[in-house]
């Protein structure tokens, strides 16, 4: 797939993908959704990359869903059957929150790394990944209440999960901003870094320090994490046992133990 609104590089172990609409605050239109989803396969298939780093281009993280999205909704209440209208609208909203889900799906870490806005969509793509930071210019809203809609696309489903059910709930009702100090507090985000910069440097530092780690056993935690946020322990302990039946005994923990032995550091095959 050509990309137009994302922008992909790779550097040895790293992808960055950055989305690439800043005269629009980089708001999500269609090109958008359907290119994050090809660009999260994309990591998930290449080999090489162990970690991927999600930002914004320009002055702003993600501003949401772009209006024109909103506006197309009309063309489904324009049909003659109402049911059949109603019908396109919800295999539109279960395409988009694909599209999101596609960050899960990918088996490697991806990193938000966020400055300046982060609002509505923005909020459903970066409680989908695994690791969130942000600069002190950041700021976050579930905004969707603002609009008149109710967000549809994975912020109720995750955002309890991450920051606690209350939080979630007030932060939803109400659409008001949280500066980058309170998102840390809240932990909505990891950590909050004094400038964009530094933001940069603490963000590859972290991405290099995972991409240095068993791949197999990296890939292997966040399936245990994700899987466990949706089922019990006992569920969690019973999958774990079953996948390590079939990925202990891999060539990763030959090199893990060699290298040890050796007083070395390990190196992992992609």
């Amino acid at each position: 797939m050509e990309f137009t609104t994302i922008r992909i590089r790779q550097d040895g172990p790293l992808a960055y993908l950055e989305l690439n609409r800043p005269d629009k605050a980089n708001a999500i239109d269609d090109r958008m959704w359907q290119e994050l989803r090809a660009a999260m396969q994309w990591v998930d298939r290449t080999e090489a990359v162990r970690v991927a780093i999600l930002s914004g281009a320009g002055r702003h993280f993600c501003a949401g869903i772009d209006l024109s999205m909103l506006e197309a909704l009309q063309r489904f209440a324009a049909v003659e059957c109402r049911g059949r209208g109603a019908e396109q609208v919800r295999l539109m909203i279960l395409d988009l929150q694909d599209a999101v889900t596609a960050i899960e799906r990918c088996r490697k870490p991806v990193i938000a790394r966020i400055h300046g806005a982060c609002v509505g969509g923005g909020i459903d793509i970066a409680s989908a990944c695994d690791l969130r930071y942000c600069s002190a210019d950041a700021y976050f809203s579930v905004k969707e209440v603002d609009v008149g809609l109710t967000a549809d696309v994975g912020t109720l489903q995750r955002l309890p999960k991450l920051i606690g059910e209350g939080m979630a709930r007030e932060l939803s009702y109400t659409a008001r901003r949280v500066a980058a100090t309170e998102a840390q507090e809240i932990r909505l985000v990891n950590r909050a870094y004094d400038s964009i910069d530094a933001l940069v440097q603490g963000v590859d530092d972290t991405a290099r320090s995972i991409a240095a780690k068993s791949p197999l056993a990296v890939r292997g935690t966040k399936e245990m994490i994700t899987y466990v946020r949706d089922h019990s322990v006992e569920d969690g302990l019973n999958y774990i046992a079953t996948w390590n039946a079939g990925m202990l005994l891999s060539a990763d923990l030959e090199e893990a133990l060699a290298a040890q032995r050796e007083q070395r550091r390990p190196v992992y095959r992609d």
